[in-house]
């Protein structure tokens, strides 16, 4: 067996040689910032979309605001005596207004979840004909206070359903929240 010549042992080095620095090079080098720079495009993709959520947020500012303000000036009075009193004149009112009998009104104050605002849950039982009730119902709904109807039953009261009986669970929206009890 001859030897093989020089220049090809030295040429086959090179190329063992080159080839071991270009798999260092990958993984040391260009692996890592291939890496970090599909991480900076996927930042800089986030960071776009909360540039375009954050104008848009800007752009809604003066209607986020009104709506606000709408909400505040339509949310129950702070005293609680005076929201209690509020909302049991406007049901009697809408009661007078479709010509609906009020049992009873039951006003019940609930502690609101963040402890920021509180809740005014009214039971009210009333009676009428189907179309004195649906004024009724209607008359609550279309209100501007901050309620909300979280409940309807409808019970006959006679055996042609002419009669029927309305019991309504109402919460209306107060901005203060209800003081501890010492």
């Amino acid at each position: 067996m001859s030897k093989p010549p020089v220049n090809r042992q030295k040429l086959l080095l090179i190329l063992a040689g080159a080839s071991v620095a270009l798999l260092v090079l990958d993984s040391l080098v260009v692996s890592p910032l291939t890496k970090a720079w599909q991480s900076r495009r996927a930042e800089i993709t986030r960071l776009r979309k909360s540039v375009a959520e954050g104008r848009s947020a800007i752009e809604r500012g003066p209607r986020t605001r009104s709506l606000w303000a709408e909400m505040q000036a339509q949310a129950l009075e702070s005293e609680p005596a005076k929201a209690e009193q509020d909302l049991i004149t406007a049901f009697d009112r809408w009661g007078r207004a479709g010509s609906v009998e009020l049992g009873s009104i039951k006003p019940q104050w609930k502690r609101g979840a963040t402890n920021r605002y509180s809740l005014l849950e009214c039971r009210v039982d009333a009676s009428g004909t189907l179309s004195a009730l649906s004024r009724f119902l209607y008359e609550v709904e279309r209100s501007p206070l901050a309620l909300r109807v979280d409940s309807v039953e409808l019970t006959a009261r006679d055996d042609n359903g002419q009669r029927l009986s309305l019991g309504l669970l109402v919460s209306g929206l107060r901005l203060t929240p209800l003081e501890s009890r010492k």
